[in-house]
């Protein structure tokens, strides 16, 4: 059977702060007695009392005497405290509506916050393999990378009603130089105008539909509430390159193979984030970072699949678990994504550069 709780006045005590300093504690007045007033004029009475305590910071929402709690007070002291009028239930005019809230529920609605969030077994790596070179095409050259990968397990404490939480990775690139280099005729190069020339500090590396989530399916977990108890999941990610280069000139009608360098360097910082989907409210858990090199050295003179061979370096720096959180840049979390705002230029060694393909 449902009970209508009635709270008494020892529900509005003095916060630690007041005790501590000496200042006013907030107590029923004599006056209030059940039989010395009407029922209207007690809940006037009372109400007044309330709002007079909330502005002077002495009601903590969400407590109750220590009696109370531990559920050892008497019947007798129970008939001594003077019960609030069941028509006090109903929020009094004046009263904030997130005040009488608490002290209708005693307990105030619990909140998300960072410290009820368990993170662990993170890992991110870049797998210990060289780039591989497929020259199978007389048109292009291909190369693949190595993947980063990146996961973490996670337990998320119960969701209230009403909210639904996203856990994942978001990514951004910090710093791109990606040129293809056709001997002396000039460059082709593909370029992030707005983080090359400084205007932004990244850019999304979404995948173009989940934004600002890098994707959806193993990279992000969907909470909604009410959950009664804690969850517990995985979320990872991979990425890695695997672009075509043009053995020809780009700009040229010519299929000439002239291609005689490819040097890619790429940097991207990598976030595990709780989202709140109705306030979007970020919860930072974890920031990774990592980077890419390539440089493949190209002999267009011979036969293709003999062309081109790896340079420097064959195994790729290990990707870094930060040990603060970095900050998101508003431009890591929505339109455009790397993909749609990269443009491709052909840079000749004379004359003007050349846009070969713009941005989307």
């Amino acid at each position: 059977m449902n009970k209508t709780r009635v709270i008494s006045h020892n529900s509005i005590h003095p916060c630690p702060k007041h005790k501590a300093c000496g200042g006013p504690s907030p107590s029923p007045s004599p006056s209030l007695r059940p039989d010395a007033l009407s029922p209207a004029s007690r809940t006037e009475r009372l109400a007044n009392s309330f709002r007079q305590a909330w502005d002077q910071g002495c009601i903590q929402a969400g407590s109750a005497p220590s009696a109370a709690r531990s559920g050892r007070q008497t019947r007798a002291t129970a008939r001594k405290q003077p019960l609030l009028p069941r028509t006090l239930i109903q929020q009094p005019q004046g009263l904030p509506s997130h005040a009488m809230g608490c002290l209708q529920s005693v307990a105030c609605k619990p909140r998300i916050k960072r410290e009820n969030i368990v993170v662990y077994d993170v890992s991110a790596t870049i797998d210990h393999c060289p780039t591989v070179i497929e020259e199978n095409s007389p048109i292009v050259l291909r190369y693949k990378t190595p993947y980063f990968k990146a996961s973490a397990r996670i337990v998320m404490p119960p969701i209230p009603r009403n909210e639904a939480w996203m856990v994942g990775w978001i990514q951004a690139c910090t710093q791109m130089e990606f040129y293809n280099t056709y001997g002396d005729l000039g460059m082709s190069s593909w370029e992030l105008p707005e983080l090359r020339e400084g205007l932004v500090k990244a850019i999304s590396d979404s995948d173009g539909v989940s934004y600002p989530w890098y994707g959806n399916t193993t990279e992000t977990v969907t909470l909604s509430g009410p959950t009664s108890k804690p969850s517990r999941f995985t979320v990872s990610m991979n990425d890695n390159f695997y672009p075509s280069v043009t053995w020809a000139v780009p700009v040229s009608e010519s299929n000439v193979s002239l291609l005689t360098r490819i040097k890619r360097d790429q940097s991207f910082t990598t976030w595990l984030v709780a989202l709140n989907m109705a306030t979007q409210e970020k919860i930072l858990l974890q920031t990774v970072k990592w980077r890419m090199k390539v440089d493949i050295a190209v002999d267009p003179s011979k036969p293709l699949g003999s062309r081109a061979r790896l340079t420097g370096r064959v195994h790729q720096d290990q990707p870094k678990v930060l040990t603060h959180m970095e900050p998101i840049p508003p431009n890591a979390l929505g339109k455009p994504n790397a993909n749609d705002a990269q443009v491709l230029m052909w840079r000749p060694k004379r004359g003007p550069p050349l846009v070969v393909i713009p941005s989307k």
